[in-house]
């Protein structure tokens, strides 16, 4: 008779408590794999986790702060990225400080659970670059209310921190044109017209300046 799986502990992390919150119900589902045993909103990690999981949300590219603290955390065994940035030498720059996984935000509830298990395991998983989706269905973020896509409250979430649209473009890997798409779409959602508008409905939608 074979033995139980091993449940995973796992901490998310993001600077979101919405974000955290959304990707705990994520693994709702799966309760005998995953136990998500610290939701970490801009605090350190204080729990023993057997996996931190890093959710880039509102900053485009992961942030070296962020993961170096994690890394060093001797709480924390394993640091896993999970991001829609999935370019090959941002993932290599990432590996070599060490983290043990790179996940795309296009992963399913189930082949996300499986990712952990694997990394949990010894390996060290990549997410293939995929076409461009949206975030699972199990995620959550601030403004989904508002059908912002998860790409859109990111752009959103970076408007509120004040960067300008090149400073999105260059975070998030992506053309000044997108970006401007992303936020036509955005302020239409919202109903917004001006930036100022924009940082102002954000704050109010639990975006941060952070």
């Amino acid at each position: 008779m074979n033995a139980p799986a091993t449940k995973i502990r796992v901490a998310l992390v993001n600077d979101y408590d919405l974000v955290v919150a959304g990707l705990d119900h994520f693994f709702d589902s799966y309760p005998n794999d995953i136990s998500v045993v610290q939701l970490a909103a801009d605090s350190p990690v204080d729990q023993v986790v057997d996996i931190a999981l890093y959710d880039t949300f509102g900053h485009g590219s992961p942030r070296c702060d962020a993961i170096r603290s994690l890394l060093s955390n001797p709480r924390v065994s394993k640091t896993v990225v999970y991001s829609w940035m999935l370019e090959r030498g941002l993932i290599e720059e990432c590996l070599a400080s060490g983290v043990s996984g790179y996940l795309s935000k296009s992963l399913t509830a189930r082949e996300m659970v499986a990712a952990l298990q694997r990394i949990h395991g010894g390996e060290t998983v990549i997410s293939p670059t995929p076409a461009e989706k949206e975030l699972p269905v199990g995620g959550e973020w601030p403004g989904r209310s508002e059908a912002l896509t998860g790409r859109e409250a990111e752009i959103i979430a970076m408007i509120a921190q004040g960067y300008s649209n090149q400073e999105i473009a260059d975070r998030a890997r992506l053309s000044i044109n997108s970006v401007k798409s992303y936020i036509r779409n955005a302020y239409r959602k919202i109903d917004v017209s001006r930036r100022s508008q924009a940082v102002g409905w954000a704050l109010e939608h639990g975006f941060s300046r952070n």
